[in-house]
């Protein structure tokens, strides 16, 4: 590549003026081969006349027509009718040189020679062109995107990006199910389903959205998780005429967000446990339902069973996993884990071996006013899911679970930790199924999560909604929440409560400061009256804590992966289980919330206070 670039115009027009002579010579030798199939005929080519009207022809021909100074990047769109000519002018000077005396040469030799000569002398070219992008390439890095939409803006940013130096395109997404697995300027289409496995695959660096401005904040959010940039057209231009990094609008650095760094690639994979398993994921559909279907899919089971009640969201995820794994023995089923016939017929039906359980409502402030959906689902859901699992005498049944269970003042909180003591009260009675459950904080980009509220309200111009300027949450991502699920599950006997070492907690109020900033925007407050977005506080809500816990007792064990803990926490009897679901149920029933609301709070706590509106 130095050698190259080292070389001056004078020099590259003296190789490419040798190469077109060479290629002169060989293809007129050439022709006598392949149109005879024997050794060529050297002595007419021997005489003078053809040595030197075809090599005079063609030099001069080819300097007047600026091939030997042409840039070969511009070649294919400006040098392909200038060879043609230079072909031509090759064979008009042989048919000369026949008419002259001496030896001749046949018409059709001359003809195919004349062919030959093009053919040879486009592909050296081309030949060179590659060689020279190659071997730069090498010596400079570009960054691999993927461009979202291979609409005619598609098109247009990977025509412009195809000679950049710093950047290469390597292929299209679009939603349009008649572009997918067709190529588009000679760059394949893929469907958005096969993202996450693409940027891994194809090792990419930055995905630009070409798409409609409706839709790049949807997009923005979808992406989000992904570990790569996500560029929209403006941030583009302006990476390209190096008036900035290349960076997302509103994104924040998860190595920021999370106070530490991701812990993701440090779980061990945990195939042994699920490969050839029948697995079935309750709440397939949702953030963590999802996620853990893809993770699992990888992991080669014999058969992935997708429950959900969202119609919707069940087939997103049940047609992404089919393209992304045909060969997968996958069984989506619609239906509630409150369907008790349904939950047990299917343990039996599909010979399921272990249970994931992420079916739950989960939205602090919804499930505080909508109180028996959130009893029904996250309490009544459990136990069936549960007793169907004992029963059915699988192997494993995993509870998703969340900080919002220790100590609870929320509805929900106190759900999922009466949730966790019906999985703690099996595991004490069960012979043949090994009950666990899996702890943690905010997921990014979930539902509910405040960084696509965020998104939202930057987009909009704000303000951005913050609390409490105290408010701290622990955060990690849902890659990160899903492999710790997996791999604690691994290794559970039975009874854990596995916990995720999530390092600090972020105040909230730090994270709408720094998405504000990433997004090249100024904070309007009293210090700067001129700001363009204002982070405006409005008051805890109900049932919400200023600050979440993850361990209810400070008695934590060791596991065998250092960043994964085991609670040792007191829990329920049998007798006491069984009096909250009679109470729970009772109170749903007869729709009285105080009933609820005072059922929570005597048997998750006796110091909670959980106090619920509808």
């Amino acid at each position: 590549m130095r050698f190259i670039t080292r070389l001056g115009t004078g020099q590259k027009a003296a190789i490419l003026l040798s190469l077109d002579a060479g290629i002169a010579l060989l293809s007129l030798a050439g022709a006598d081969l392949l149109l005879n199939g024997a050794l060529p005929d050297l002595r007419p080519l021997a005489d003078g006349r053809f040595l030197l009207l075809g090599l005079l022809t063609v030099l001069g021909t080819s300097s007047y027509l600026g091939l030997p100074r042409m840039k070969l990047l511009a070649y294919e769109k400006h040098g392909i009718v200038e060879t043609g000519i230079l072909a031509a002018s090759l064979g008009a000077s042989c048919a000369v040189a026949n008419a002259l005396p001496g030896a001749r040469i046949p018409p059709q030799q001359i003809l195919f020679a004349s062919l030959l000569f093009l053919a040879l002398c486009v592909s050296a070219r081309l030949a060179l062109l590659r060689l020279t992008e190659l071997l730069y390439r090498l010596a400079k890095a570009r960054q691999r995107l993927l461009i979202y939409g291979a609409g005619k803006t598609g098109q247009r940013i990977a025509a412009a990006l195809a000679e950049d130096d710093s950047m290469m395109p390597v292929a299209f997404l679009d939603d349009n199910p008649r572009l997918q697995s067709l190529s588009v300027g000679g760059l394949h289409v893929y469907s958005p389903l096969r993202i996450k496995t693409l940027v891994q695959r194809l090792d990419i660096d930055s995905i630009v959205l070409a798409v409609p401005d409706e839709s790049r904040l949807l997009q923005l959010r979808n992406l989000s998780d992904l570990p790569c940039k996500t560029l929209t057209l403006p941030s583009l231009a302006e990476t390209l005429a190096g008036k900035r990094p290349a960076q997302a609008p509103s994104r924040i650095a998860l190595q920021d967000l999370l106070g530490r760094k991701r812990l993701d690639l440090e779980f061990p994979e945990a195939g042994d446990s699920y490969a050839g398993k029948s697995v079935l994921v309750t709440g397939a559909g949702g953030s963590i339902g999802s996620e853990l279907c893809r993770q699992l899919a990888a992991l080669s089971p014999a058969r992935l069973v997708l429950l959900d009640h969202c119609e919707l969201a069940l087939y997103t995820i049940a047609r992404e996993l089919e393209d992304m794994f045909p060969e997968l023995a996958l069984v989506p089923v619609l239906g509630s884990v409150c369907d008790a016939p349904l939950v047990r017929a299917l343990l039996g039906e599909q010979r399921i071996d272990t249970i994931l359980h992420a079916a739950a409502y989960k939205h602090v402030p919804l499930v505080q006013s909508n109180i028996f959906a959130g009893l029904r689902n996250n309490i009544i859901g459990t136990k069936t899911v549960t007793d169907a699992a004992a029963d059915a005498r699988i192997d494993r049944f995993i509870l998703i679970s969340s900080d919002k269970a220790v100590r609870p003042t929320s509805v929900m909180g106190a759900t999922k930790r009466l949730a966790e003591e019906i999985v703690q009260d099996h595991a004490t009675r069960a012979a043949h199924t090994r009950f666990s459950m899996v702890r943690f904080g905010n997921v990014i980009g979930s539902s509910g999560s405040v960084i696509p509220l965020f998104q939202d309200q930057i987009t909009r111009g704000g303000p951005v909604t913050v609390t409490h300027p105290e408010v701290s949450r622990y955060f990690m991502t849902v890659t990160e929440a899903v492999r710790l699920v997996l791999t604690a599950g691994s290794f559970a006997c039975g009874g854990e409560v596995f916990v995720l070492d999530m390092g600090a907690p972020v105040r909230i109020l730090q994270v709408a400061q720094q998405m504000i900033r990433g997004a090249g925007l100024t904070i309007r407050d009293e210090d700067t009256p001129r700001g363009e977005i204002e982070i405006r506080f409005t008051g805890l809500r109900a049932g919400e804590k200023l600050h979440e816990e993850l361990f209810i007792s400070a008695d934590m064990l060791p596991t065998p992966h250092a960043k994964i803990l085991r609670a040792e926490e007191r829990h329920l009897s049998q007798i006491e289980v069984a009096s909250a679901l009679f109470e729970i149920r009772r109170a749903i029933e007869a729709r009285d919330t105080d009933a609820a609301a005072n059922a929570l709070a005597r048997w998750v706590s006796e110091r909670a206070r959980i106090k619920a509106t509808g």
